[in-house]
C-alpha cells in the first residue's frame, strides 16, 4: 500500500525533514503493521487494474480537478476506470474530474477552497502538513498554488486508496497521503510553514491538546489554518452534545469563535482571525452516486433545518488563521 522506504527518502530531500524523515517511516510501519482494513485487498484489486494511460492535460487549479480529457480514453476504459473507482466508496472530498468522468463527491470542497483561500498567506514553496486530509482534495489544490511539498495525514485507508488513484495520472513527486492520524506524528517537528486543520477539532476528545500539537508542527511564524464547527455566543459558550451531533457520535467540543480565539491564545498563537463563516447547506454536502450513504439531509429536523435531529443548532462553520508565535 505504501512504499515506507521510498517516503522516507522523499522526505530527506528537504532539511526541514532530515530528523524527521526516519521517525516518520518507523511510525508509518507499525501503524500499517497494527492494521489493514479488511477490505484493503479488493481496494488495492481495483487501484491495479486502472489503465496505464498518460492525461494529455492537467489542471490543480479546476474546481474538480482535472486529470486529462474525455478524448484520452476510449468507452471500455471509460467504463474499467468508473467501476474500479466506485468500489473505492465513499468519496466524500472533491470534485475530481478524471479523462471526462466527473466524481461528484459529497462535499463540494471547492466551496471551502474557494472561501478560504484568498486569505491564505502565499503557499509557493510552502511544506505544508494537511491533518485529517481525506483523498487529498486540499493537498491538489496547495500544489495548485505553487506548495514545496505537501504531507496530507488521515488514518482511513480507503481515503489513501482514493489519494493513490489520483497519484497514478497526476504522478506529483511533492505530495504524499499516509495513513497516519496526528497522535502518530513526531513530537515537536517545529517543521512545517503552513499547517491546515479542517473538520478535525470537533472529533477531538481534548482540543487544546490537538492545538498543541497543530503549534509544535509549525516552525516559528508559521501558520495554522484551522476550520471546524461552531455555536453562536461568547468566549464562555461550548457546546458538548450528550451524545450525538447531526447523528455523529464522535463529536465532543463545538465552540464559539470568541471560545475558540481564546483557545488559540492559551495554545500559544498570535494574529487570530476569523476569516469566514459559512452555514453548511445540503447543496454543499449531500448524497451522491459516488457517495450513497446518509448526507446532511438526513442529519437535520425534517421540520427545522435550523436544528439537527437532535434539536441542537445546525452545522455553522468557521475557519480561523493563526500565526505561531
Amino acid at each position: 500500500m505504501i512504499d515506507v522506504d521510498r517516503v522516507c527518502e522523499e522526505l530527506k530531500q528537504y532539511s526541514q525533514f532530515q530528523k524527521l524523515a526516519d521517525q516518520l517511516a518507523e511510525q508509518l510501519a507499525k501503524r500499517l503493521a497494527q492494521y489493514l482494513h479488511g477490505d484493503l485487498e479488493k481496494w488495492q484489486q481495483a487501484l491495479d487494474a486502472l489503465p496505464d494511460i498518460t492525461p494529455s492535460s492537467l489542471d490543480l487549479t479546476a474546481s474538480a480537478i482535472k486529470i486529462g480529457s474525455a478524448n484520452d480514453i476510449d468507452e471500455a476504459a471509460r467504463q474499467n476506470i468508473t467501476q474500479q473507482l466506485r468500489k473505492v466508496h465513499p468519496w466524500r472530498k472533491g470534485p475530481f474530474d478524471l479523462f471526462g468522468i466527473y466524481i461528484d463527491t459529497e462535499w463540494r470542497s471547492d466551496w471551502k477552497w474557494d472561501r478560504i483561500k484568498s486569505h491564505l498567506k502565499p503557499l509557493k514553496d510552502r511544506l505544508i502538513l494537511d491533518v485529517g486530509c481525506g483523498n487529498g482534495y486540499y493537498g491538489w489544490r496547495m500544489l495548485g498554488e505553487g506548495a514545496g511539498y505537501v504531507i496530507g495525514i488521515d488514518p482511513t485507508q480507503a481515503y489513501i486508496v482514493q489519494f493513490q488513484a489520483m497519484q497514478k495520472y497526476i504522478q506529483a513527486p511533492n505530495i504524499q497521503v499516509l495513513p497516519l492520524a496526528m497522535e502518530d506524528m513526531p513530537q515537536n517537528m517545529q517543521a512545517f510553514d503552513t499547517v491546515f486543520s479542517m473538520g478535525v477539532l470537533y472529533h477531538r476528545k481534548s482540543p487544546i491538546d490537538h492545538l498543541l500539537e497543530l503549534r509544535d508542527s509549525l516552525r516559528d511564524g508559521g501558520e495554522l489554518v484551522l476550520e471546524t464547527l461552531i455555536i453562536e455566543g461568547d468566549e464562555r459558550s461550548v457546546l458538548m452534545p450528550q451524545r450525538r451531533y447531526a447523528q455523529m457520535r464522535n463529536v465532543w467540543f463545538i465552540p464559539s469563535v470568541a471560545a475558540l480565539m481564546l483557545w488559540l491564545k492559551r495554545s500559544g498563537f498570535e494574529n487570530i482571525r476569523c476569516v469566514d463563516i459559512t452555514k453548511t447547506t445540503t447543496a454543499e454536502q449531500r448524497t451522491t452516486p459516488w457517495m450513497t450513504y446518509q448526507s446532511l439531509a438526513d442529519f437535520l429536523d425534517p421540520s427545522n433545518t435550523d436544528l439537527t435531529k437532535e434539536g441542537l443548532p445546525a452545522p455553522v462553520r468557521a475557519t480561523v488563521i493563526a500565526k505561531k508565535s
